[in-house]
């Protein structure tokens, strides 16, 4: 079951088939102990024949409203190295590597509602960073008492040459206009994602693939559930959260983000989130 954010409002897919659901409000939903009971209930309620079209590019939103977006670093082996690659100019690759290894997970701010891009709109690389990449990331959806409601898919734009100038640039190089794009919609979380999903990675320039990357959640060295449990140890999120979980798909060193260039990302079964780069 998946549930989209439009701009006619909470659009729900059950097998197959959409519906609007114009009283149910996208925080109330996030919030909810049991979001697809919720779901139910109210497909439950219409009308027979109350069907509609799938929501189109233009029509979807970002999967979050009131909610804060927070990020997870360092949670796969491959970035480990990368950052550490990045981070030999500053002598700071050590922290990356003591963080892999520690108890207590790097976990940070990444964005406001406001600042979070929809699918199908552009994300942005910073002007003072010549060396930009995005980060496909599964993507966590949290209700208020700390339970995992749903996934999405979240790409956590980076510019690595500022983040490797110095570990405390870390908030220019991830927090930005633009920095943070979510979606297409949420699949709820009736049950744990099954088997170990891949991660694929598509960046298009002029029609050709310029990049193409794949990872498996298998490879993540942290458990959602134990990332959860440190974001909420001594944080309340009243309105939930999405909690981002680390990537292990980082293009080569040789390799930056310019305008123009088209970024796929794809986790089945949560779906595909597109976005070009201004």
């Amino acid at each position: 079951m998946r549930v989209y954010r439009t701009s006619a409002g909470t659009v729900a897919e059950v097998d197959g088939d959409h519906f609007a659901l114009e009283r149910v409000a996208w925080t109330g939903l996030l919030t909810a102990a049991d979001p697809a009971g919720v779901i139910r209930r109210a497909v439950e309620a219409l009308p027979p024949g109350s069907e509609r079209a799938q929501p189109t590019r233009e029509e979807l939103l970002a999967p979050v409203d009131r909610q804060e977006v927070w990020a997870a670093g360092v949670t796969y082996l491959r970035s480990r190295t990368a950052r550490m690659e990045e981070s030999k100019v500053s002598g700071g690759g050590s922290f990356y590597d003591r963080v892999y290894e520690a108890e207590r997970p790097e976990l940070f701010f990444k964005a406001t509602a406001g600042r979070v891009v929809s699918p199908g709109r552009d994300v942005r690389i910073r002007a003072d960073s010549k060396w930009n990449v995005p980060e496909p990331e599964l993507a966590l959806v949290v209700n208020p008492q700390r339970r995992i409601v749903g996934y999405t898919i979240g790409n956590d734009m980076s510019s690595r040459d500022i983040e490797g100038e110095n570990p405390l640039y870390l908030p220019q190089a991830k927090c930005y206009d633009g920095s943070c794009a979510l979606g297409p919609g949420v699949l709820l979380a009736e049950r744990p994602l099954p088997g170990h999903p891949e991660i694929v990675l598509e960046i298009c320039r002029g029609g050709a693939i310029a990049f193409q990357g794949v990872t498996t959640l298998s490879q993540m060295k942290r458990s959602p559930d134990e990332l959860v449990a440190y974001l909420y140890r001594e944080t309340s999120f009243p309105y939930g959260c999405i909690l981002m979980t680390g990537t292990g798909i980082i293009p080569p060193d040789s390799f930056t983000l310019l305008s123009g260039d088209e970024i796929r990302i794809s986790i089945e079964p949560i779906g595909t989130l597109v976005n070009r780069v201004s």
